[in-house]
């Protein structure tokens, strides 16, 4: 009963002292606010850039262009040397009349090529493969290994579209994004160390009458430190809160724009949803973390108990 008490007194001081210094109070969860945003903003960063990196390599494939005389044997030769490679995922087949039915949807618009088509005696187009690997960098490997004296008038030609530009100009950009918002939320971190201790010490000044008195008739040294913990404490969650909120807010505004793009509804939004534990979990351990240790070592410097 006497320890639920001295826990009850602890948290009632801790909140007198938070409202009694209001504005440093929400400075402070301000300044934890904005590294928490950074923080998310960092996460932000790297899910779009995941997405993209996905929604780019999905798309590639090398397409082989067998030849018109190429009987089904040679066909089906080439096809199951290429499925016996590890690093392809799929092989799809495409017949001549195939082919060339594709060939009339994709042109359908054009009455020039379509009668010029009409006009040839036979199909001019030959059968396509159409491969898939498990990553871009394995394309290069099939296209090389088709390249040998037994396939040369079996395969016409082969088209590979490469991305890897593309893709190293993301990861470019990521970087370079990522590193911005580190720099930020190291500023705020190290901003809010500051203020955290400032508050602290201006708590400890502002009550050195009330904390003599306290020890005057036997506080522990817990009783005494325990109120400004407790507003570490009340800080960290206050700041956890607000910006997991916002952060919200924002993906809700800024989804409609990203779906657009990939053809995904709620990217973002579901991404925190699905991870809110790990993700409030870990930072608000972090500022838990760097709220006590800015309170302890502010109270070791200016409280003497």
């Amino acid at each position: 009963m006497y320890y639920m008490l001295s826990l009850f007194r602890v948290f009632t001081f801790a909140i007198q002292d938070v409202l009694r210094n209001f504005s440093l109070s929400v400075m402070t969860v301000f300044i934890l606010v904005l590294m928490l945003l950074s923080v998310n903003s960092l996460l932000v960063v790297r899910v779009l850039t995941d997405h993209a990196k996905f929604s780019i390599e999905d798309k590639i494939d090398v397409t082989i262009y067998f030849d018109n005389e190429a009987n089904s044997d040679e066909i089906e030769e080439v096809q199951s040397y290429v499925k016996s490679f590890p690093e392809v995922v799929s092989v799809k087949f495409f017949g001549r009349e195939e082919v060339i039915e594709q060939f009339r949807q994709a042109h359908q618009d054009n009455p020039e090529i379509l009668a010029s088509l009409d006009e040839l005696q036979e199909n001019p187009l030959g059968a396509t493969m159409v491969v898939k690997t498990r990553q871009p960098s394995d394309y290069q490997k099939i296209i090389s290994s088709l390249q040998i004296p037994e396939y040369e008038t079996i395969i016409e030609a082969k088209s590979f579209a490469d991305t890897e530009q593309a893709i190293d100009k993301i990861n470019t950009i990521t970087t370079n994004v990522e590193r911005f918002t580190l720099m930020l939320s190291a500023l705020f971190t190290v901003i809010a160390f500051f203020i955290i201790s400032n508050t602290v010490r201006v708590l400890i000044y502002t009550q050195r009458v009330e904390i003599s008195i306290k020890k005057l008739v036997g506080a522990t040294n817990w009783f005494v430190q325990g109120p400004y913990l407790v507003a570490a404490f009340l800080f960290s969650v206050a700041s956890m809160v607000i910006s997991y909120s916002l952060t919200l807010v924002a993906l809700g505004y800024l989804d409609p724009y990203i779906s657009v793009v990939f053809g995904e509804e709620l990217i973002l939004t579901n991404y925190f949803i699905l991870h809110i534990l790990l993700i409030a979990g870990v930072e608000f351990i972090a500022v838990l973390f760097l709220t006590v240790m800015s309170s302890l070592l502010a109270m070791r410097k200016h409280l003497n108990v």
